[in-house]
């Protein structure tokens, strides 16, 4: 088999993308620091049943509990599994599954289901601890505590999305809630966590500057860390923020029954806790399909393929910020990377610069397939397939042909409405 090492190296490559009859024409940004499409297969990769290992990582318990409370709050319903099939023949694959977030409970992002779940699972164990009595994950959610809940405080690092599930989970179950920003998120997420009662510091420097800080207050002050990143000694609220992520791709197993399942899962990651997430439900429903996990990550913020090389968790330094602000992170999940190391095939990064022309493209839909919302990091994976798709050598070890079925994640909508319209207006 050929090392990981040497396989990146030989396939790493800049191109012009391009589709048939013209609907794409992306040209790779040669000033970029990080100008390269990055290949990297995953040597490591086990070809077994999920292992009972990894449960102290997520179990099926973990995901079943996660299912059963998320869709019992109110205004849960699911999102849309779009065909794009004409999207699909342009690329030269049969058909492309999209799973669209932007309505996600109101917050236009699947870290709604993921952040919140964590504050509330948070709440019901400290009052089980005040009470020193059972009590049910329902009532809190009712607020049957909220004279208890409302002396409570918990705080994120973010770039956005996730904070904003975490404010929504503490304005919901009723506590205090403190947001840590840094320098490049955009005033409207700012506000729009504010919006949501929290209180936002900002700090200088990027994202793990501002997680760095977040820890620290935290400690001081005796307040929950609830992150969706998870570092040893603390693991325990990012594991149900995982479990919160795998009810979206329930939905898809759902929605797919009598259907042919995908033969490619195209997985954006930051630190690696949604597409692991991902990888988790899918290899335990469908263990037997040999699907394709693919990666996908900013070549600016690329902390899971260097880890892959190095075959350990490895810290990038970002001195660039990429325009897909939720994927900006320089240090994977510790959880993240014990399943993504075991299963995933492949490991590539994209460039910025096909993003605002793919984020038009998906308004305006290609022939008949429906236009949808998609924010800068929902077309990642497109961005990746389109990469992978033209790359001969990739797409033959992929077997990603005419006959692939493939799966994309819309993970947001207009997160920030006055950066996206500009940026579908342009």
């Amino acid at each position: 088999m050929v090392c990981q090492a040497s396989f990146a190296k030989r396939y790493r490559y800049k191109r012009t993308v391009k589709i048939k009859r013209n609907y794409i024409s992306i040209m790779t940004n040669t000033k970029n620091k990080y100008p390269h499409s990055e290949f990297l297969f995953n040597c490591r990769k086990i070809n077994e049943s999920y292992p009972v290992s990894l449960d102290e990582t997520l179990s099926k318990k973990d995901t079943d509990e996660a299912l059963k409370e998320i869709t019992n709050w109110h205004g849960y319903q699911p999102t849309r599994l779009i065909s794009m099939q004409a999207l699909a023949k342009d690329i030269g694959v049969k058909d492309i599954y999209y799973k669209d977030e932007s309505t996600r409970l109101g917050l236009r992002s699947f870290k709604a289901l993921g952040g919140a779940y964590g504050v509330l699972k948070y709440l019901h164990a400290k009052i089980q601890d005040q009470m020193e009595s059972k009590i049910d994950i329902k009532d809190v959610r009712r607020g049957k505590y909220l004279n208890l809940t409302k002396n409570y405080v918990v705080v994120t690092a973010t770039d956005g999305n996730h904070g904003r599930s975490v404010a929504y989970g503490a304005k919901l179950f009723g506590c205090k809630c403190q947001i840590y920003i840094h320098s490049e998120v955009s005033d409207g997420r700012k506000n729009a966590m504010e919006n949501l009662g929290a209180k936002i510091i900002r700090v200088n420097g990027n994202y793990d500057a501002s997680l760095r800080v977040c820890i620290e207050q935290a400690q001081e002050n005796n307040w929950q860390i609830i992150s969706d990143t998870s570092y040893g000694g603390y693991t325990e609220y990012p594991r149900y923020i995982m479990a919160g992520y795998t009810v979206l791709a329930q939905e898809i197993i759902d929605e797919l029954k009598g259907k042919s399942a995908p033969t490619h899962i195209f997985l954006q990651a930051g630190v690696g806790g949604f597409a692991a997430a991902m990888c988790m439900l899918f290899w335990n429903a469908f263990n037997d399909q040999n699907i394709q996990f693919i990666i996908v990550e900013p070549n600016l913020a690329p902390c899971l393929i260097q880890s892959a090389k190095a075959g350990e968790i490895t810290i990038f330094n970002i001195e660039e910020e990429t325009m897909m602000t939720g994927l900006s992170c320089g240090e994977p999940s510790l959880l993240a990377w014990d399943i993504l190391k075991m299963r995933a095939d492949l490991f590539m990064t994209i460039n910025d610069n096909k993003v605002p022309e793919l984020m038009r493209l998906m308004s305006r839909g290609v022939g008949k397939d429906l236009g949808v919302e998609a924010g800068e990091c929902s077309v990642s994976g497109l961005a990746a397939l389109i990469e992978a798709r033209n790359n001969k050598k990739i797409a033959q070890r992929l077997n990603l042909n005419s006959e692939s079925r493939v799966l994309l994640f819309g993970t947001e909508g207009a997160t920030d409405p006055d950066i996206y319209e500009k940026i579908i207006n342009a």
